[in-house]
């Protein structure tokens, strides 16, 4: 295994010293390298990862993934088409092709045998649903509505327009959709607005706390409540409230001036525990079972059951998250460019801490997490790289 030693970036964090470093021959430096490597069995630094080609994405192409599927979209074609792959064998030819209606932008997810597509308008902030063969991509199902994967369900809902993905904030209605035919089994009313999130441990229960601050837990496959309670005033949004397992980590304000985050048990929603968190932008992320933070003095964890502060970064705050599906039990995927100013450095984040993954070369763009491997844009190809490296 290739190893690289990042001199300045200390497995992420930032240099304190400002020197500049003493020049090493490369005799020098590669005897280093195999001392360090000898000492700490290859772990020295981050790895040089491997690339898979995966197939051509035309300039302005969607690249997506869905379950089993890697998926562009190609909206430089008339019709734009939608063309999916093997994510195992990406480099072989597209399982299917099919035309697609014209849009803004496109995401998608995966229910049983099915794949939900969404379209999106830029002018009328209009989501549409289509649900399509993962075998063969021919058209199932349509509805007027964004519709999320909910275990071995779905549900349909209106979206609040937003600038960010996903949205989630939503009105109108929360209906409970049968995959096999998109017709409607249940249905919901939202009073003004609220936030939807499909629980990441239990996909068959559906979180909705309206602006009053009811939060209710419901069963996607019937609609009826497994769970309720009140929750304080809070900037409910995409990130806020978090769900780990059974606890819920809600940011809201406490007191004159003060902002706090405050755990609660579900289904239930008993209030378990508190503490302050400074004022000022903050994310929350579901991360191998604890919560993760990110403000402006860097990352951190606590334990969703007891808020008890597992560990702190103060460099966190320079690396960005990895957009992408994942799920609660997964951990965080960070990129940061090196010290030479072009290349990137992988970093996962879980409930040890940070650790530096891997390096990957310059010119990568568009960074996705698809299971356990990133996929980015290196001109017009896909290129897939493994998380999961040794």
């Amino acid at each position: 295994m290739s190893v690289l030693i990042e001199l300045g970036d200390d497995r992420g964090a930032p240099r304190e010293d400002s020197r500049p470093p003493r020049q090493v021959s490369r005799g020098r430096r590669v005897a280093l390298l195999l001392v360090v490597c000898a000492l700490l069995g290859g772990a020295a630094g981050p790895a040089y990862l491997t690339p898979e080609l995966g197939p051509v994405a035309p300039a302005g192409a969607t690249v997506l993934g869905a379950g089993r599927l890697l998926l562009v979209v190609d909206p430089g074609t008339n019709p734009p088409t939608l063309s999916a792959y093997d994510a195992a064998a990406p480099h072989g030819p597209a399982r299917w092709r099919v035309a697609v209606p014209p849009a803004f932008g496109w995401s998608a997810e995966a229910v049983g045998d099915l794949l939900l597509v969404v379209e999106r308008d830029q002018l009328r902030g209009t989501r549409v649903t289509t649900a399509r063969s993962i075998r063969t991509g021919q058209a199932v199902w349509r509805r007027p509505e964004r519709v999320y994967a909910a275990g071995d369900a779905a549900v349909a809902v209106s979206e609040v327009r937003s600038a960010s993905e996903p949205g989630r904030r939503v009105e109108g209605t929360v209906h409970g959709v049968d995959p096999a035919t998109g017709a409607t089994r249940w249905s919901v009313p939202v009073p003004s607005t609220a936030v939807l999130r499909v629980l990441p441990d239990t996909p068959e229960r559906l979180l909705l706390v309206q602006d009053d601050g009811l939060a209710r837990l419901l069963d996607t496959r019937d609609g009826t409540d497994r769970g309720r309670g009140w929750l304080p005033p809070a900037d409910y949004g995409p990130d806020n409230p978090q769900v780990v397992g059974a606890h819920l980590v809600l940011r809201h304000p406490s007191g004159r001036s003060g902002v706090a985050l405050t755990g609660y048990d579900l289904p239930g929603l008993s209030p378990r525990w508190q503490m302050p968190v400074e004022p000022g932008e903050l994310t929350l992320r579901p991360c191998q079972g604890l919560i993760c933070g990110q403000d402006q003095q860097g990352r951190w964890a606590i334990d969703a059951g007891t808020g008890a502060r597992r560990w702190t970064w103060p460099a966190g705050a320079q690396w960005d998250t990895v957009a992408g599906a994942r799920v609660a039990s997964e951990s965080l995927v960070l990129l940061r460019m090196a010290s030479d100013g072009k290349r990137v450095l992988v970093a996962t984040v879980g409930p040890e801490g940070h650790r530096v993954i891997a390096v990957l070369p310059a010119g990568l763009t568009g960074c996705r997490r698809v299971g356990t491997r990133l996929i980015c844009r290196d001109g017009t190809r896909v290129t897939l790289w493994p998380l999961d490296a040794p």
